[in-house]
């Protein structure tokens, strides 16, 4: 009870204060002002607070940017808590004295965070370096009561959260709640560690540390140490002989990696978290708070691409509500132009002007004026973009983030054999009926464009024999599952087979010169001989397809 007096009493001054800051007509010009009384305010509150601090830096739809941009730092500039408590909370949990384990540990912490904090230390049976993550004392229960606070006072909310979001103000809050216990436990973060490892063991550009799980447990986390430079120091990469650029399309293509292929997203990648390696590898630390995303997420993620790259607004519009930024039934009209000036007046400047904060900052203020939710995974995968991306523009000012993503998705697509994607790709390829050569022929030159700059990437060149057997180099462009996709879907799909007879006769002229093009863009990345083999082989299963399909159509006929 307290606790909530406590709580109340400070929200509520400084509530008052914005309200006689909007009655006398001055709420602009002190802004900037307020903003750092919030940070401050939230970091007195103690970890709960800052927490969903960093939290609403991330959350256009329920704050407005400009305080987003100072709850920024509290992501990095937190306090720490004395080492004596961090050591005595190590030893109960290893059940045995430091100097059993480490032969030395570091008498400052390397980096402090709202749940806990990190020292280096060495251990004794082998030499290893570690960084050993140690939990704040007494969070636990805290937290818990925190939580308890918070959903009660949410749901005095629930009407101005259904109005401006179109949901209850205690889903949010438990959204919250779920990812920050998740943060709580240590022994859920070392398996989110293996799992990282897992999905990046045969990539040598991207380096993951090791997890010692015989000295973890729910407070205290050993995991190798990361012997790296920070991402913000553009100075030390450079004198270390990082080639940037091979770094950056490293970094992106890791990120959508884990967006699209894994559906495993680490969500707070800032600059903390990140590190350039001296061989050219990006390196990533604490998986305390990851995004999981499902099969159909990441599907109407690619569909949203889909979407916009065909100029579809109201089915984006749509893809918005299958993703949860909307509620089931909500009328998307009045979203549809918004969405349309959004992406035109961005993606109209070009690749080169192209950049996801001009992009976000618009959105921000779309998703502050509709009733438009952004669920806690989204938001963390929004975040880590944008801090991705912030990443890049320190190293490189005139960085372009889509240069590399474009080439990645567009290899994807024309190489990735899950067939969500195949039909991802149809879609792409035919817009109004009508087969889109020119985009093709961009596809592919996007898509060698990715498989040229990873091959010669630096970070490639690993003295690591086991590593190089298992890593599969992509010297080329391999369509040969596309291919047989293709060749699949023309001798089986009647609707397919007719919209690209209908492609090759388009305006009663045979577009032999378009088909041309196109084989000489990829008569170099592709072993026709091979192929034919591979078609040939598939041809059975053809025949077979295309029987059953026959058949079905006689007997539906009948």
């Amino acid at each position: 009870m307290l606790r909530g007096v406590e709580i109340v009493w400070n929200l509520g001054l400084y509530w008052s204060n914005l309200v006689y800051d909007f009655l006398v007509g001055r709420d602009e010009e002190v802004v900037p002002y307020r903003a750092r009384q919030l940070r401050n305010l939230l970091c007195d509150l103690g970890p709960s607070f800052i927490k969903a601090g960093q939290v609403l830096a991330n959350r256009p739809d329920i704050i407005r940017e400009d305080y987003m941009n100072e709850l920024c730092i509290l992501q990095d500039d937190v306090p720490s808590f004395p080492n004596q408590i961090a050591f005595r909370i190590i030893e109960e949990d290893l059940g045995q004295p430091l100097e059993a384990v480490f032969s030395k540990i570091s008498s400052e912490t390397i980096a402090a965070a709202s749940l806990g904090q990190v020292y280096r230390a060495t251990l004794r049976a082998t030499g290893e370096d570690v960084a050993i993550k140690v939990q704040r004392p007494g969070i636990e229960p805290i937290i818990y009561r925190d939580l308890f606070l918070f959903r009660t006072l949410a749901s005095f909310l629930n009407g101005i959260s259904m109005q401006k979001l179109g949901c209850n103000a205690e889903l949010i809050v438990d959204e919250f709640g779920e990812k920050l216990l998740e943060e709580l436990d240590y022994t859920l973060e070392a398996r989110n560690l293996e799992d990282f490892l897992e999905n990046f063991k045969n990539d040598p550009t991207v380096k993951i540390p090791r997890v010692y799980k015989q000295f973890s447990g729910p407070r205290v986390l050993v995991m190798e140490w990361i012997d790296g430079i920070r991402c913000t120091n553009p100075q030390a990469i450079k004198e270390a002989g990082i080639d940037v650029d091979g770094f950056l399309t490293i970094g992106v293509s890791a990120a959508l990696r884990q967006l699209l292929e894994f559906g495993l997203f680490h969500g707070d990648p800032h600059p903390g978290n990140i590190f350039a390696m001296r061989d050219g590898r990006i390196a990533y630390v604490d998986f305390g708070n990851v995004a999981v995303l499902s099969q159909q997420n990441k599907q109407i993620l690619i569909d949203a691409v889909v979407h916009a790259v065909n100029e579809d607004y109201a089915e984006m519009a749509n893809d918005f509500t299958r993703l949860g930024f909307l509620s089931p039934g909500t009328d998307v009209t009045p979203i549809i132009p918004a969405l349309e000036a959004i992406w035109q007046n961005s993606a109209g400047k070009g690749l080169s002007d192209f950049n996801f904060r001009s992009v976000t900052g618009k959105f921000n203020q779309l998703v502050y004026n509709y009733p438009i939710r952004i669920p806690e995974r989204f938001s963390l995968v929004i975040r880590s973009l944008l801090t991705q991306e912030g990443i890049c523009f320190t190293l490189k000012p005139d960085f372009k983030f889509l240069e590399v993503a474009y080439p990645y998705v567009a290899k994807r697509l024309l190489t990735d054999p899950n067939p969500a994607l195949r039909e991802r790709l149809i879609q792409v390829l035919f817009k109004d009926g009508l087969f889109q050569w020119k985009r093709l022929e961009n596809l592919i030159v996007l898509a060698k464009e990715n498989v040229a700059k990873m091959s010669n990437n630096p970070a490639l060149k690993v003295k690591d024999t086991q590593i190089q057997r298992d890593w599969k180099f992509e010297r080329k462009l391999d369509l040969t599952d596309t291919i047989k996709d293709g060749a699949r879907l023309f001798f089986v799909d009647e609707g397919i087979r007719r919209q690209l007879l209908l492609a090759l006769t388009e305006d009663s002229k045979l577009h032999i010169e378009e088909l041309v093009d196109v084989y000489r863009l990829v008569e170099d990345q592709i072993d026709i001989p091979s192929v034919a083999v591979e078609v040939a082989r598939d041809l059975p299963t053809v025949v077979r397809d295309l029987l059953l399909s026959w058949s079905e159509s006689i007997l539906s006929d009948r």
